[in-house]
């Protein structure tokens, strides 16, 4: 059973979001069970309390989150305490290894330690090592990963609020971190006490899981973190049990009056509309663009930039569409896959083209998903081999429908429909998912050529206005190209 299906069996077994730190920090303990002036009956002490904590609170959480630092600090025999805790935790509730880990270097054998010597379930980790340090634990399929994108701690505000406060650097992790995994192995974790923090986060990553922490710091009201975190259907929120409410006697009552208060808010949530809350008050959901959730997960995973980018058609734009990231979200891919397939449905061709290099991966998608051969022009001809300027088999008068990324200027796509043309192929039909519109369709259309796309630039900017996902200026910047075009 992979870390998410046992999550979320805790969850509804135990009808619980907590989760609950085994931190062996000698200075929690609770005063009658310490003995901190002999190091072994510290030890024993820590180890009785440890194990009446998860006694106490074993159907009333999701998860057991041991804090590794902790375990660490006591040596040698800290660990085997930490060998012997995760042995105690039920088996069918999941440990979450809180280790922070950023080490590349120690990634791949930190990780099999972990997951196949420990057998935790999922681990928290550093993001900024990027990709190349989170990829040695995405290897197991079966396991989760939490990638810290927001601290609590003041002295990090200088880093994550860079540059600016409204487009700051933990919301790129949050993006960024996005790409590396599915929603059922990679999750983040958020330490903050400010809602609007969680709820832009949320608002970046709607499906994710995301694990909270540094909640209780400044007392704050809970329901507006749980608003501000939870999805709309009241779930993918992990909350900390506060480590003073394992110092009490009566510690499963205390979780068990937080549990119900959780689950009341939760209940809340789900029936409010919350689509309504999330979007400005000028949507209107009963005309609802029918590629809005695509557009927003376009967004949500990066694929949308700002600032000055320089196109092939050698214009200066003050936003990019990087549509290569969809290739790694296997379940976005589909959708653009079954957007494009939409159009093509309507189209009569013997044969799907892509243009290098952009679009071959989605070329060859359609062609497995539609069942039609697939073949593309090079864009540079090899001086050695074949030579060939078409890749590929086919018969020359045949039919062949382009299939490309983007459309900023034609120049590519005709290109690529020239070459093909000059094999003796057939090509009315181009079929691209973005339009960046400025009537380059007309300038196609009196090439010989029909031009479909799947999206607009305009739809995108629209949508995404409307669904608060972005501002003022940078919906200017979308809504209208820069002068120096």
């Amino acid at each position: 059973m992979s870390f998410f299906e046992k999550l979320q069996n805790a969850i509804a077994q135990n009808q619980s979001l907590l989760v609950v730190g085994l931190d062996p920090n000698p200075e929690m303990m609770p005063l009658e069970q310490s003995s901190p002036e002999d190091p072994d009956n510290l030890l024993t002490d820590l180890w009785e309390w440890l194990n009446y904590v998860i006694q106490e609170t074993s159907d009333l959480v999701c998860a057991y989150k041991p804090t590794l630092g902790f375990y660490q600090a006591l040596g040698i025999k800290g660990l085997e305490l930490l060998l012997k805790v995760l042995d105690r935790i039920p088996q069918h509730i999941p440990i979450i290894l809180d280790a922070k880990h950023g080490d590349l270097n120690t990634s791949t054998v930190f990780a099999r330690t972990i997951f196949e010597q420990w057998k935790v379930d999922a681990v928290t980790l550093n993001p900024y090592a990027g990709l190349d340090h989170v990829a040695s634990f995405l290897v197991y399929p079966d396991k989760g990963v939490f990638i810290l994108c927001h601290t609590n701690n003041a002295g990090a505000i200088n880093l994550q609020e860079y540059p600016t406060a409204e487009n700051p650097f933990y919301l790129q992790v949050v993006r960024e971190a996005q790409t590396w995994g599915s929603p059922e192995q990679l999750f983040l974790e958020v330490g903050t006490t400010k809602p609007e923090i969680l709820n832009q986060v949320r608002s970046y990553a709607t499906e994710r899981i995301i694990l909270i922490r540094s909640i209780w710091d400044k007392g704050n009201n809970l329901k507006p973190i749980l608003t501000a975190g939870l999805s709309q259907e009241g779930n993918n929120l992990l909350i900390p049990v506060p480590q003073d409410f394992l110092l009490k006697k009566n510690v499963a009552q205390e979780i068990k009056a937080l549990r119900e208060e959780i689950n009341q808010t939760r209940t809340e949530i789900a029936k409010e509309d919350l689509p309504a809350q999330l979007w400005t008050p000028n949507v209107c959901f009963l005309k609802q663009h029918p590629h809005q959730n695509l557009i927003l997960q376009l967004y949500d995973i990066g694929c949308l930039l700002f600032g000055d980018y320089l196109q092939a058609s050698g214009a200066t734009f003050s936003y990019y569409i990087d549509l290569r990231r969809i290739i790694s979200n296997p379940q976005l891919f589909h959708q653009v896959l079954d957007a494009y397939a939409e159009i093509l449905l309507t189209l009569t061709f013997d044969r799907i083209a892509g243009i290098p290099y952009g679009s071959l991966p989605t070329a060859t998608g359609l062609s497995l998903l539609l069942h039609h051969p697939m073949i593309y022009p090079r864009k540079e001809v090899k001086a050695h081999g074949t030579r060939r300027v078409i890749e590929g088999t086919f018969h020359p008068g045949e039919k062949v429908v382009v299939v490309d990324d983007v459309l900023i200027s034609g120049k590519s796509a005709m290109e690529g429909a020239e070459k093909l043309k000059s094999a003796g192929l057939k090509v009315e039909d181009i079929v691209v998912f973005i339009d960046h519109e400025e009537g380059v369709k007309d300038k196609l259309k009196n090439h010989g050529y029909n031009a479909y796309s799947v999206l607009s630039i305009s739809e995108i900017t629209e949508t995404l206005y409307e669904a608060g996902r972005i501002n003022e200026h940078q919906y200017q910047c979308l809504a209208k190209k820069d002068s120096s075009q």
